[in-house]
């Protein structure tokens, strides 16, 4: 198996196209950029596989491989994993559109893909976790958003797990509802409207009961909870991959969540 083009360059790895000349002689394709990664996806078939390269000390992709195959192990939705060193990610290569290029192609309401995002986390959230004993704790993505899940012909794939975690479900909440807000509360970013709707999707298919903690200051009840909020926060403003306009949009990101979530 041979490393080919360059195919996107995230903020933290690389995706490159993979050609197997003992095998199928498959050329993987890959998307662009995510927010914080690349993840993979094209014009699938079996035995086709693209490589993440993680740069400049960046991830654990071993890590990452164990999580993605134990949600998998449970009925999750994730691509196969079929090696992974420190570095580098073999992953199967998947065939659609990311949720934000059906969104911007007005294949897909924002709203239902907020809806969809929500439905991912919940039954993320149900899957036991690997290590932990806390009986509360949950497998977390931290980073859940329209441009880490491909909406392939078998349904969605949630990619991009270098952030994964195990805690409250309250805190991957809190994540996918920064992540949208600060989209959405930038005036400048022509994005702004699709996500400001994908968050109101979001919010509007919460759990009907906490995932953890208690709510209040007009907080939706079910799935975001104040410390997972204030912990999405401390936690986006800490990145060092955000900029410095990044960070300056997280109070307005948190208004906009209050806002929508009390509606």
């Amino acid at each position: 198996m041979r490393t080919g083009r360059l195919l996107g360059a995230g903020r933290t790895a690389d995706v490159y196209e993979l050609t197997d000349d003992v095998a199928e002689g498959c050329v993987a394709e890959g998307r662009a950029p995510g927010v914080h990664g690349t993840g993979v996806h094209g014009i699938g078939g079996p035995g086709a596989w693209a490589l993440r390269r993680y740069r400049d000390g960046w991830g654990d992709a071993r890590a990452e491989a164990e999580v993605m195959e134990h949600v998998r192990a449970h009925g999750y939705p994730v691509p196969r994993v079929r090696t992974a060193t420190r570095t580098d990610l073999v992953l199967e290569r998947l065939s659609g559109p990311t949720m934000l290029e059906a969104i911007a192609a007005g294949a897909l309401p924002p709203r239902e893909a907020g809806a969809e995002l929500a439905r991912l986390l919940c039954a993320l959230h149900t899957l036991p976790p690997r290590r932990s004993s806390d009986s509360t704790a949950r497998v977390l993505h931290l980073d859940l958003h329209p441009e880490n899940v491909l909406l392939t012909p078998d349904g969605p794939r949630v990619i991009d797990w270098a952030n994964a975690e195990e805690g409250p479900p309250g805190l991957d909440w809190g994540m996918s509802a920064v992540i949208l807000a600060q989209v959405a509360a930038d005036p400048a970013d022509p994005r702004a409207p699709l996500a400001h709707a994908v968050l109101t999707g979001l919010l509007s298919h919460r759990p009907p009961e906490p995932a953890s903690g208690l709510t209040d200051d007009g907080l939706p009840e079910g799935g975001l909870t104040e410390d997972g909020l204030a912990e999405a926060i401390t936690r986006r403003s800490r990145n060092p991959t955000m900029s410095a306009r990044e960070v300056r949009l997280l109070d307005l990101a948190e208004e906009l969540i209050r806002a929508v979530g009390a509606r």
